[in-house]
Formats: C-alpha cells, sequence, structure tokens
C-alpha cells in the first residue's frame, strides 16, 4: 500500500489510487471490489502488478467491508478520469456487485472481471456487448461451483475463461486461509502472478 519507484499509491475518497510513476497510463483502467469482509488493502500486490504494467487501478473502500453497501463505488473513480475507458470487476462477492454496476452503467464499462465470482440475475451481462474474464481456481472450497456454472447465461458470450491449477479461494488475495477453503497446490504469489498475468492479456484484447 506503499508508493515506491514504480507506483505511486494515493488514499483517496472512496478507496485507493494506484499509478505508474513513468509513462502513459494504459488503458483501460481497473476497478477492484473486494470480497466480502476483506480489507481493500488485501488486494494491494495484484494492484501494484497491474501499475507496474501502466495501468490505473482503484480498490474500493467499502462500508464494514462490504460491497452491498457501496455498489455505486465505481462512480467517483470514473469522475476523475470521464474519457478513459474502465473495467471493472472484483473478488467473491465483491464481483457480483461489481457485474451489478456494470449492468446498470454498461456505457461506462469496457469489460468485467469475476475472481472467484460470476454474474447473478441482478447483475446479468448476457444482453451487452461487454467483454468478460472468468478466473477461477481448481483448489477453491468457497465458490459455490453449481450457482456458478448456473451463472454463466448470464455472462455475455465473449467471455474468457481461466483456470489456476493449484489456486484456492483466499489466494486471489493476502488475507489468509479462509473458512471451508482448500489447501493451495501453489504459492500465494504464483496465484497472483498468475491472475496479473491472464488480466494483462485480456486487457490486451480490449484496445
Amino acid at each position: 500500500m506503499e508508493s515506491n519507484t514504480q507506483v505511486t499509491v494515493h488514499n483517496i475518497h472512496g478507496g485507493y489510487r494506484f499509478e505508474p510513476v513513468k509513462g502513459a497510463v494504459l488503458q483501460p483502467d481497473v476497478i477492484f471490489y473486494p470480497g466480502g469482509l476483506v480489507k481493500p488493502e488485501s488486494y494491494s500486490t495484484i494492484a501494484q502488478k497491474l501499475a507496474i504494467a501502466g495501468h490505473r487501478v482503484y480498490i474500493a473502500k467499502m462500508p464494514f467491508n462490504l460491497a452491498i453497501l457501496k455498489q455505486n463505488a465505481a462512480d467517483s473513480f470514473i469522475k476523475e478520469h470521464p474519457n478513459d475507458n474502465y473495467i471493472i470487476g472484483g473478488h467473491s462477492m465483491g464481483g457480483v456487485f461489481a457485474s451489478r454496476y456494470a449492468s446498470k452503467n454498461y456505457k461506462s464499462i469496457k469489460g468485467v472481471y469475476f475472481l472467484a465470482s460470476y454474474a447473478d440475475d441482478e447483475g446479468d451481462l448476457s444482453k451487452t456487448d461487454i467483454a468478460a474474464l472468468q478466473i477461477t481456481g481448481t483448489n477453491d472450497g468457497v465458490l459455490n461451483l453449481k450457482r456458478w456454472e448456473e451463472a454463466k447465461t448470464n455472462l455475455p458470450e465473449q467471455t474468457m475463461y481461466v483456470s489456476i491449477k493449484g489456486g484456492n479461494h483466499g489466494q486471489f488475495g493476502t488475507y489468509g486461509f479462509q473458512k471451508g477453503d482448500y489447501n493451495a497446490a501453489i504459492s500465494r504469489e504464483d496465484q497472483q502472478q498468475a491472475v496479473t498475468d491472464a488480466l494483462i492479456k485480456w486487457m490486451n484484447g480490449l484496445r
């Protein structure tokens, strides 16, 4: 969560902003909604990696760390740079509410990404031209796979699916082992690097 020679971190109204120190900011900007009861700081590693790659990243602060209480958190971020392109997403329940935001503001959003998450009926994106990225871990013991499978009908046809072998639910962030999860077969660092690589590859295809 600290600035360094490559990334500047700002504590702003509504969250945190990560920006590359050098060079022009690459599009799109990234908005991240944390998982339920997870502090935004838990996703700072991924934000740092994306900022080093050239993207501006926002992590939202949610009341009581629950995205359901501030579904429109992205509004204040988009107002900072209204002419930029944006993708929005999140981890677990954060991704659910990010998709709800995108479904109601699809003209402002270029893509939606899901980390061990899904689009529920209120976040139905199937009739939009928004791009979507689904990232899951094979050792995830928390994600409801039946609900995740059923929710595929709420995603656009152009959805990209990425499965991280050995990844679990908690290692999408940095907050320790989550009750009900399975042990990961890869390190947290490797899982988060795989997430970053998938996001960057997907974003490169959106330009």
